[in-house]
């Protein structure tokens, strides 16, 4: 969590902490409505630092994200030209792409789109 996450949390805890104090005290002994309108408004901003924090704040620390995959292959592996079931086309790592967790692959000849599977090794 970024630096500027954490002071509008701690802002918005704050707000609201003295807005329920003063929704509060307006309902003593005498009603007091303008403490009644104080704590309303004031609770309302803090719910607004709050979505702000989470908006702006939220965006900027989560742009510019690389997200690596790393595959670790067994010790005896051989690699072999991966072709197209439908076409025999040969395929290249540009041509799969990780959807869903899984590895999709896309023909660049006869554009047929399938998930590629892993064969029994026995």
């Amino acid at each position: 969590m970024s630096a500027g996450k954490i002071i509008g949390y701690i802002v918005a805890a704050i707000l609201i902490f003295f807005g329920v104090l003063f929704v509060w005290s307006a309902f003593g002994l005498n009603f007091q409505p303008t403490n009644l309108c104080i704590g309303i408004g004031t609770i309302g901003v803090g719910l607004v630092v709050i979505f702000f924090t989470n908006r702006v704040v939220g965006a900027k620390a989560g742009s510019g994200q690389n997200i690596t995959l790393k595959v670790d292959l067994p010790a005896n592996v051989n690699l072999d030209t991966l072709k197209c079931k439908s076409c025999g086309g040969v395929l290249k790592p540009e041509n799969i792409q990780m959807v869903a967790g899984a590895p999709v692959v896309t023909c660049p000849y006869c554009q047929t789109t399938y998930q590629i599977t892993e064969e029994p090794k026995w």
